[in-house]
Parts: C-alpha cells; structure tokens; sequence
C-alpha cells in the first residue's frame, strides 16, 4: 500500500515546501514590495473616493439638479448619472453656471454621466436665498413673465388665442422689457416653430430676455424636437426664478 501511494504523495510533498518558501520570500523576505502593492491600492480607493457619486436615474425633474446641487456643495468632484436629456441639459447648466468643468459621457446602459469639478479656487455655490415674508418684493429681483397658457384669459379659447398674440407683441413694443420669461403647461406651445408668435418671442430673445420653458411639459405633449426658441428648463429654476422676482406678471 505504502509503494502505491508514495509517488503520489512526494510531489504533493515537494510543492507544499516549495509555496511555503516563495510565500516566505514575498511576505518576509521582501517586505517592501509587500507594502507597496497594499499602498498603491490604497491610493486607488482614496482617488475613487474623491468622486461624489450622484445616481439620478428615474428620478423627475427637478431631483437630479437638486441633488447635484446638494453634491457639488460639499464636494469638489461629483459624477452625477441621468438617463435623459432634459435632465442631462439641466445637470449641465448648472455645472456651467456654478463654474465648474463639465464633462459628459455616455454608457453602456444608455446613461449619461456628467462630471463636474470644481475649477480651483472656485468659491462654493451660494445657497439658495429664503422666500421672504415680506409683503414688499426685492425691488432689485428681475421682471419676470409667467406664460401658463397658450391662451390669454377663460372663456372663449379662440379669443383667448388672439388676446395672447396682441399681449406678446406689445411687450415687444414697449421700452420696459422682462428680464425673463417662463412658459410652462400648455404656455409651451407658445415656443414651437409652428408658433404664430415665434417672431414675437425671437425677438424677445435677441433683445436679451431670457426664456425657460418647462421640460416635463415639453415631454408630455411630445413638443422637445419643435420647440422654436428658449431653453428647456426645469422646476428647481423655474421656481427660483419666480421667487425672486421683483415684479410677477402672468396674462
């Protein structure tokens, strides 16, 4: 029995003595280079874990700028995930208008991962301003135009549509122009190149008025690809804006 079983079980003998002594070499004999290896992978985790990771997917507007807005307060790099493109317009105007390098790549999954790092010596993003109480409004906020509907007024809805037509074209006319103005609900139908006030508004807008025109909206009535002038935006700015606001006005 024991000529049977000896090849066997030398070789096996042989190798065991063999892994003791190279384990021996690189955990005793060489301890530098067992350091090394466990610093080099604790630098790796401490970069990746520089990077704030923000996953807004499936989350609605205004929650993937919220959160990235949160994330870039406290962080100097923040990596934030959408899986749309309003979403992914809105996550980078914000970057942009926070000052920070803005990069955006788009996955396996069909997501876009927007980076954003905060340029040096950048100071961090300002905190949202409280709504006042005050009966009295900033009178150094902006003049702001609230298009609710593609109407102007209730009752009869073909008047409505002339009334709003004359209404955008004399606020083109008159030397106090709005600072900004925002549509959202069917107000978005306003801003599609099929517009019969398009003219109106482009001329708003090379005049230096700012549009925001709601993004949901946008989406629900399947009007993204037309839309003719503004930007789309989203409720976390379009509820800045109005809070702000010096004076509010709404046809």
């Amino acid at each position: 029995m024991q000529g049977r079983f000896a090849p066997a079980w030398k070789p096996c003998w042989k190798w065991c003595i063999n892994r003791k002594r190279r384990t021996s070499a690189i955990g005793h004999g060489n301890p530098e280079m067992h350091r090394t290896r466990y610093e080099q992978r604790d630098t790796r985790d401490t970069k990746m874990s520089d990077i704030k990771i923000v996953n807004a997917t499936g989350l609605a507007c205004p929650q993937p700028v919220v959160l990235a807005k949160q994330a870039i307060e406290t962080n100097d790099k923040v990596k934030v995930i959408v899986d749309n493109d309003t979403a992914l317009e809105n996550v980078q105007r914000l970057g942009t208008k926070l000052g920070c390098d803005v990069k955006v790549e788009k996955n396996s999954d069909g997501n876009y991962e927007i980076d954003l790092a905060r340029k040096a010596g950048a100071p961090l993003p300002a905190q949202d301003v409280s709504v006042s109480c005050n009966a009295s409004a900033d009178a150094s906020g902006p003049f702001v135009i609230v298009c609710a509907e593609d109407k102007m007024g209730r009752g009869n809805d073909e008047l409505g549509a002339v009334l709003i037509r004359a209404f955008l074209h004399t606020i083109c006319l008159q030397k106090d122009k709005p600072d900004v103005m925002i549509f959202y609900n069917t107000g978005v139908k306003l801003t599609i190149q099929e517009s019969e006030v398009l003219d109106d508004l482009k001329e708003l807008a090379a005049a230096g008025v700012e549009m925001l025109v709601c993004g949901t909206c946008l989406n629900y009535f399947e009007l993204k690809d037309k839309m003719g002038v503004g930007v789309v935006s989203n409720m976390y700015d379009i509820a800045g804006t109005m809070s702000k606001a010096s004076r509010l006005l709404t046809p």
